[in-house]
């Protein structure tokens, strides 16, 4: 296949192709570095008897129409040889809101997340909100939330991007976040205890709520715009990143592991209608398991989702395990040359039946 991204402005980095596509970290460090990948495809019926990971699922129909389908992936990794770790995250389809379709479909339309990006952009999504930072709180938990811009700083110190060419987000509003999220979710999150548990820190408790929206849940918003808005530029351009967002522990009902919004369950939900996205395939390689975006796609044929990570870590959630389609589960201290291996085997029959098929179609921009 054609690799795209170097045909677009603003992206002087080495090539990148759909299966491969990652940054470096800073040198020196070992932070894991998540990039909330799109890119779209358009595919084949995907058979179901998949050779790749553990069994899932019962197998439903995938990809039948000729529309576009989007694929969705986060990722990031280690500095360190040894301990690649690819976050990946997506989908959107959970049952639909109680108010029925109707209205979310309505609340889609008329939502501003959506922007027109000028060409002279390029397709990576990014804004200095992203960073969470205040009294020192980031501090206790392991996950490093300023590293969204330590990667877009690098990137552009480099050279192998522009920072006048990053595309900034608008913050999704409660009407974008009740496309997928309960209004009994959203006012759970006015308490500072319950935003303290899905963050996992503790501290977080005692601070008024509404510095902890301020401080810390609005960049999550502002990710979640990101993600959104990073499918719209994926089919414009063929590919897009949003530097953020990949939060995939969250479900319309349920936040946790530093996952406070569905944002992957609500840029597919968007997706669907804006972009008349037929199918969805999701490639999760974080080290832990998407609960979140499958249990909000449990049911729906429209989702394909391969998830790769670690069973013996965070989130053990065996009810949505039944719902991933392929499954690779690894262990503590899984080698990279195996990781690897075992990522190839995985990827084999999806490359094979969804990409390589159309291998001698241009995605890129005319």
């Amino acid at each position: 296949m054609q690799n795209t991204c170097t045909r677009n402005q603003g992206w002087t980095g080495p090539p990148r192709k759909w299966c491969s596509t990652s940054a470096p970290n800073p040198p020196g460090t070992a932070t894991a570095v998540p990039l909330f990948l799109f890119r779209v495809t358009r595919a084949p019926e995907l058979r179901q008897d998949s050779p790749a990971g553990g069994a899932g699922r019962t197998p439903r129909p995938f990809g039948s129409s000729s529309t576009p389908h989007l694929a969705t992936r986060a990722l990031s990794y280690s500095a360190s040889p040894s301990c690649w770790r690819r976050m990946a995250s997506s989908s959107s389809s959970p049952a639909p809101a109680p108010a029925g379709e109707s209205l979310r479909q309505k609340r889609i339309l008329s939502s501003k997340l959506y922007l027109d990006v000028p060409s002279s952009k390029a397709p990576v999504v990014y804004s200095p909100a992203y960073d969470i930072s205040f009294l020192g709180f980031e501090k206790l938990h392991p996950f490093e939330s300023a590293k969204w811009g330590r990667i877009c700083r690098y990137l552009t110190r480099e050279g192998h991007l522009e920072k006048k060419k990053l595309v900034e987000p608008l913050e999704a509003c409660k009407e974008d976040l009740l496309v997928v999220h309960t209004e009994k979710y959203l006012n759970s999150l006015k308490s500072s205890y319950r935003v303290a548990s899905i963050v996992e820190v503790p501290p977080v408790s005692l601070v008024p709520n509404w510095i902890v929206h301020k401080k810390l849940l609005y960049p999550f918003r502002k990710q979640v715009g990101g993600s959104i808005l990073s499918a719209k530029l994926a089919l414009e351009r063929g590919w897009s990143i949003n530097v953020g967002g990949g939060f995939h522990h969250c479900s319309a009902e349920e936040g946790g592991g530093f996952c406070a919004y569905a944002d992957i369950s609500l840029c597919i939900q968007f997706a669907f209608v804006r972009l008349n996205i037929s199918s969805v395939l999701i490639i999760d390689l974080d080290a832990h398991q998407g609960n979140g975006h499958e249990k909000d796609f449990a049911n729906d044929g429209r989702v394909y989702i391969l998830d790769m990570y670690n069973a013996g870590i965070y989130p053990f959630d065996f009810t949505a395990k039944q719902y991933i389609d392929q499954k690779v589960e690894l262990v503590s201290g899984t080698k990279t040359d195996e990781y690897l291996e075992q990522l190839d085997n995985a990827l084999e029959f999806l490359l094979e039946h969804i990409v390589c098929r159309y291998a001698k179609v241009d995605f890129s921009p005319s």
